[in-house]
């Protein structure tokens, strides 16, 4: 069998129709993905578009040339759509038809009847226009971590410039199939074949793209609490384990915070959890915005959090307490129309050594909270030795019969 264009027109017209149902049939396995359909569907039309050029010379030109190329402009224009669909841009139905409108536009131009290369090259661009319109949406969603997103770009960049260079090449060897002129066919051929490997190898990509995001979105979704959306207690243990590996590597300073909301309990008997999980939310916004974006802050229980602050000293990391605190119990005064009035309390640890021990730091930070708890709410109280002592002799007191020793701060 020769590869020539008659033969990859037949190639190609199999290959899409087969790409374009087996992108719908992944598409039906997770409707979710809804532009994993709009890509299904731009490989049939382009499917349709080749069946409908191989017509030329037993139908209409009015079908086999214009309603065909205003068929493949759709196709590439259902592609970019897919793509803005993809990053959850909007669909824009006016410029998912402007280049197939453009196009049947210009081919009722007397001008343009006979100059084919000129019309040659408006399609040329027209197609380019939206495959570097599709390489730029993904572009534009770049900061989502998918590796798949950057071979995608480059290939449909290339693709697109190849496809503008496609007239001028083919007309500067023009196509015959004299035996002194074979090149401008294996210029043709060449460039039919590389359209061809661009369809399979950008289908897969673009399925690869979707899976990986499902992946990423599932792991995600193990990793973050779905009411505050910062780590969950999972997430901030294993973060936190992370910087503890780090801190061996670069010792510096680190503090660790454990909050609790005050009255909880209280506030979700008397206005309802709908009011209650508003206030955790307001409390997560007004937190994330006191602490800066290298620390970690997570949810570890229901209305208890925890963070860790690194490279910071004492009073600084008392100071960002102290903003937590005074903002949440200013911005949860109120809270959807109702006086929830809502506080904190905080307890800090700073630790200054070689090594950082999460789980210990965390039981510190434990018995600081409790003494803010004990001493009124919505305060910050730092661990000291002396807390730590009198917190352990207090525990230990229901055991021996002995009364707790009174430990004053120096």
């Amino acid at each position: 069998m020769n590869l020539d264009v008659n033969t990859l027109f037949l190639v190609t017209i199999y290959v899409e129709a087969i790409l374009g149902l087996l992108l719908l049939f992944a598409w039906a396995q997770n409707m979710a993905v809804r532009a994993v359909a709009w890509w299904g569907f731009a490989h049939l039309l382009r499917a349709a578009s080749i069946v409908l050029f191989g017509m030329y010379g037993t139908a209409p030109d009015i079908i086999t040339i214009d309603l065909a190329n205003a068929v493949l402009f759709t196709a590439f224009a259902v592609t970019w759509t897919g793509a803005r669909v993809f990053d959850g841009r909007p669909v824009e139905p006016v410029y998912l038809v402007t280049g197939a409108v453009l196009w049947l536009l210009v081919c009722r131009l007397p001008v343009l009847n006979d100059a084919i290369e000129v019309r040659g090259l408006i399609a040329s661009g027209i197609i380019t226009g939206y495959t570097w319109l599709t390489a730029y949406e993904f572009w534009r969603g770049r900061k989502e971590q998918l590796v798949s997103r950057w071979p995608a770009i480059f290939m449909l960049f290339a693709h697109g410039a190849l496809f503008l260079l496609r007239t001028p090449l083919v007309s500067m060897l023009p196509f015959s199939m004299t035996a002194d002129k074979m090149f401008g066919s294996v210029w043709l051929t060449v460039l039919s074949f590389e359209a061809l490997l661009f369809t399979i190898s950008i289908a897969f990509i673009l399925l690869a793209m979707a899976k990986e995001r499902t992946e990423l979105r599932h792991r995600t979704a193990a990793m973050v609490d779905p009411l505050t959306g910062i780590a969950n207690r999972r997430a901030f243990l294993h973060d936190a384990a992370a910087m503890a590996k780090h801190h061996l590597a670069d010792p510096l300073p680190t503090a660790v915070m454990l909050v609790d909301l005050d009255h909880f309990k209280s506030i979700n008997d008397r206005f309802g959890h709908a009011v209650g999980d508003r206030v955790l939310e307001v409390f997560t916004a007004a937190a994330s915005e006191a602490i800066r974006p290298n620390d970690l802050i997570g949810r570890i229980g229901g209305e208890e959090f925890a963070a860790v602050l690194h490279d910071i000293k004492s009073v600084e990391a008392v100071a960002v307490a102290e903003r937590i605190r005074e903002t949440f119990a200013h911005v949860a005064q109120v809270v959807d129309g109702r006086p929830v009035n809502a506080t904190v309390s905080i307890g800090l640890v700073h630790c200054d050594g070689d090594v950082l021990d999460i789980a210990e730091l965390l039981s510190q930070a434990d018995q600081a909270l409790y003494f803010a708890k004990e001493n009124g709410r919505n305060r910050v109280e730092v661990a000291s030795l002396e807390m730590i002592l009198r917190r352990n002799d207090e525990a230990l007191a229901p055991l021996t019969g002995a009364e707790p020793v009174q430990v004053s701060a120096a």
